[in-house]
């Protein structure tokens, strides 16, 4: 049992992964949810929310909120729940400790005789005197029992095996659910009978009742509700909460395991259950109780990120207030949660300020959706989901409808929650996004091949969509793709709903992954790359601009298709045994018996020790083979205004990086605008450039004179930014795993470089560049890259004079799937994903930091005394108040 001073350094977005536990208190009107990792996390209104966690990975088996007080008393009886229960010496309700002796020998010796009471399996006081517990043994039995007497007043012998009970608030009745699927409603104080069993499906064999709760109104019957007693032979897969109440019957069928649920009530006296809460494995799903239908409540934060597996993401800083309003009507428009009550949880207060700006996450996913998140501030809020699917013929059947039951089922099923992780078809998975904020053009790429061009509409259209084949390897010989087939665009229209709405398609083949993406609106081009090559679209005229095929022709791994993890094992351990081989015949070559040119080559052995005693912490970077598998794979692309064929006339250009260590260039010739629907764009090469260590491209910069990075396509236009100086000259960045290497252009000569790899080892996994805006001053600030490396450390360097500002320690380097899903903002901050349904936000800038401000009131019992009152650091948990319970991150210790 732990006590937890809450508090947090980061802030967390998403459903937290394995949760294990659920409580919630009327009185703060808060929830609890702990996890098998041993996190313990409390919501309450939105934008309230602690985290605590156990110093060693241990499970959280249960939570529970203590009233009024957590004092001494109380925490040896909560110790007393875990140790005392699971050794049957004793029984423990809420703050007091009932011994076992009095309770076992007041059982009916003829009960005793016949099983063994096992396990202490429920406990639950008489809510109307608090004198009273029942003890609800594994076997079944049920013992009231009078705490001031110390004696038995009922026996209650039910023969089924007990899962749980529940004490009607009049006290005249506890209902217990079993192993059969049954449940029976007894009577308090009267005979030892029972009075009615009720089994939920018939004579057939059932599902445990883990859970049943009872609860009345106002006016009219109660609620029931339990969890289980589905038919083991139809609906044994089911995870079902029936709810029952007058006439109405509803068996709520969820996408996962059911880990608990209660329920929110409301009305004068608090009676009226107003919202059903229900904790499930992948989700949190909230049921409207007083709407008709009982309609699930739109939850604003534990949104279920990973409905379906989150593929790729992108981040858009400082959405303009139009495409901001388009987007959430857009996301209206489809709603279906419920329109009238608000979200039931409400305690504490949340006192961060209103966010600076308007910031969008997006997110693609496994079954072809994209979805909108509102990242402004502490709450990852959803606001549109859009489907790409509908482009396509899949695998889907188009009547298969989750929400509706089949006609005439027993009980009525009906399916709530939207986690559904199986994909109707694996190539819809979207794995690039591109999103202009100015122009509301969207362009997003697949795992066949496809690249979808998209733009905002306030209307629904009816509209094909032509699918324009790019073949990517230009009919060259020898290839046979060996992978999946491309996806069948639907030839008859379709009706697309208001929102992003696709006007144009390209399909690239071989239907490969496409590995990397970028769009300029201003220029009406799309670019995108796969492991064979990369293109250009004209998505004005639905025309290609280039093609150009990159397959190293000894690279037949790329023709395989989705890349064999076996292979690529087997191909890298052969390499590297072969530059294992290669280093030993290097030195058997040197390796000669006479005695002058070994001692030439032990002196040039102790001039490299002098070397490495002098820079202990470089080490050689080795080349790469040219024959290394996916040389061709695509990395970056890039579009820049910039000199290319000489130093006075700039001119569009195009630049690609391949996991080879090679950056080529084309020049593009862009028509006047009065003539840009008629006259074709042209691209021609320009410049091609090889690193030396053929290091993977992932990143490429154009700096202006002022040495300031471009700007984004119509950023200009809007006056968001200053136009990019033309005057001074220009330099190109490339950035590769293992350096950052500096170009003059137009005549493409290396001025200067940082080699990371040689210095710690590490490599390039991700790079943006940022806008770091001073905290002191409002009209200054600087450009920067922020670099992420396998080692999961964040480095910030300075442009354009490339030197290493600062590093972080951010991610576990063994958190592969959390480096590579990071994703960087334009200022200064990042998300990435801790497991697969939360992401983990951080901030390199004192600028903009995103952090939970709230407070909670908690009242004190007023007998509690100063010894017991529960100490708080005022750093993380409370400002000295003891009835003020606080949140705010610890920023001085983490960037």
């Amino acid at each position: 049992i732990v006590q937890f001073n809450f508090r947090t350094i980061t802030v967390e977005h998403g459903f937290p992964h394995q949760p294990s536990a659920l409580s919630y208190s009327p009185t703060l009107q808060l929830l609890a949810i702990g996890t098998r990792s041993g996190a313990i996390k409390l919501y309450g209104a939105p934008g309230v929310e602690f985290m605590g966690l156990h110093d060693e990975n241990a499970a959280v088996t249960q939570v529970h909120f203590l009233p009024h007080q957590l004092c001494a008393h109380c925490l040896s009886a909560y110790r007393s729940i875990m140790r005392l229960m699971s050794c049957l010496q004793s029984f423990c309700c809420v703050s007091r400790v009932y011994p076992h002796s009095p309770v076992s020998s007041s059982v009916p010796d003829d009960y005793i005789g016949r099983r063994n009471l096992e396990h202490v399996e429920a406990l639950q006081e008489n809510p109307v005197n608090p004198n009273q517990v029942v003890i609800g043994y594994g076997r079944g039995l049920m013992v009231i029992w009078d705490v001031e007497k110390q004696c038995a007043i009922q026996h209650i012998p039910a023969t089924q095996q007990l899962e749980s009970v529940w004490w009607t608030e009049d006290g005249s009745y506890i209902l217990s659910s079993h192993s059969d699927g049954s449940y029976c409603r007894w009577m308090v104080g009267g005979e030892d009978s029972d009075d009615g069993v009720i089994v939920t499906a018939g004579h057939f064999p059932c599902k445990a009742i883990s859970k049943i709760v009872q609860l009345p109104t106002e006016e009219g019957p109660p609620f029931l509700l339990f969890s289980g007693g589905m038919p083991r032979a139809s609906y044994g897969d089911r995870h079902c909460i029936t709810v029952i109440h007058s006439k109405t019957h509803v068996a709520l069928d969820f996408t996962s395991r059911i880990i608990d649920f209660f329920a929110i009530r409301d009305g004068p006296q608090y009676t009226d259950p107003s919202a059903l809460v229900v904790l499930v494995e992948e989700e949190l799903v909230v049921i409207d109780l007083q709407t008709e239908g009982w309609p699930v409540i739109q939850t604003p934060y534990l949104v279920p990120l990973h409905s379906s597996a989150i593929t790729c993401s992108h981040h858009v800083s400082a959405i303009p207030l139009k495409l901001w309003e388009r987007v959430i009507a857009a996301g209206d428009l489809c709603i279906v949660f419920s329109p009238q009550n608000p979200w039931p949880i409400t305690g504490g207060q949340n006192m961060a300020p209103d966010p600076p700006q308007r910031d969008l996450l997006l997110t693609g996913h496994e079954d072809g959706t994209v979805r909108f998140w509102d990242a402004s501030g502490v709450c990852l809020y959803p606001m549109y989901k859009l489907s790409t699917a509908g482009v396509f013929h899949t695998d889907a059947d188009p009547n298969d409808n989750m929400n509706q039951g089949t006609e005439g089922e027993w009980p009525p099923f009906r399916k709530v929650g939207c986690f559904d992780p199986y994909s109707d078809d694996p190539r819809l998975g979207i794995q690039k996004i591109h999103l202009c904020k100015y122009s509301g053009y969207l362009t997003v790429a697949g795992t066949a091949g496809q690249i979808l061009v998209l733009e905002l509409n306030d209307e629904a259209a009816e509209q094909t969509v032509e699918a324009k084949v790019v073949d990517l390897l230009q009919g060259q010989e020898g290839f046979r793709w060996k992978g999946h087939t491309r996806l069948d665009v639907r030839e008859e229209p379709v009706l697309f709903p208001p929102g992003f709405q696709p006007f144009s398609l390209v399909q690239c083949q071989p239907p490969a992954v496409v590995t990397a993406l970028t769009l300029h609106s201003e220029w009406k081009l799309v670019a995108f790359g796969t492991s064979h090559g990369f293109g250009l679209y004209d998505y004005q005229q639905k025309n290609t601009v280039l093609i150009k095929c990159t397959l190293n022709p000894s690279d037949q791994l790329a023709m395989e298709g989705p890349l064999s993890r076996v292979k690529s094992i087997k191909k890298s351990l052969r390499q590297s045994f072969r530059r294992i081989r290669r280093s030993r015949v290097s030195l058997r070559k040197h390796h000669v018996n006479n005695a002058a040119k070994l001692q030439e080559a032990n002196a040039r052995l102790e001039a490299e020790l002098a070397e490495m005693e002098l820079a202990p912490v470089q080490r050689k970077i080795e080349a790469r083979s040219s024959d290394d598998s996916f040389t061709g794979l695509v990395r970056t692309l890039y579009f820049a205004d910039s000199f290319l064929s000489d130093s006075s006339h700039n001119t569009p250009s195009l630049w690609a990086g391949t996991n080879g260590g090679c950056v080529f260039a084309y020049m593009l010739r862009l028509p006047p605008v009065e003539h840009r629907a008629d006259e074709p764009i042209t691209a021609q090469p320009a410049k091609e450039i090889q690193l030396m260590h053929r290091a993977p491209v992932v990143g490429i910069v154009v700096l202006d004179g002022h040495g300031a990075p471009s700007p984004e396509p119509l950023e200009v236009a809007h006056d968001l930014a200053r136009s990019p100086d033309m005057q001074g000259s220009h330099h190109l960045l490339v950035i590769s795993e293992e350096q950052f290497k500096v170009f003059t252009l137009p005549k493409v000569s290396a001025k200067m470089k940082l080699k990371l790899t040689a210095t710690d080892g590490s490599r390039v996994r991700r790079v943006g560049v940022a806008w770091f805006g001073s905290s002191r001053s409002e009209d200054y600030g600087e450009s920067g890259l922020v670099v992420l490396t396998n080692q999961g450390d964040l480095h910030v360097v300075s442009l354009p004079t490339v030197k290493m500002q600062v590093q972080y320690p951010c991610i576990r380097r063994e958190d592969v799937s959390g480096i590579a899903s990071c994703v960087f903002t334009k200022h200064g901050q990042g998300f990435y994903l801790i497991s697969p349904s939360e992401f983990e936000r951080f901030s390199l800038s004192t600028r903009h930091v995103v952090e939970p401000r709230c407070l909670v009131e908690v009242p004190l019992h007023s007998g509690l005394s100063n010894q017991h009152r529960p100490k708080h650091d005022g750093a993380h948990s409370s400002s000295g108040d003891p009835e003020v319970a606080r949140r705010r991150p610890d920023v001085s210790s983490s960037p």
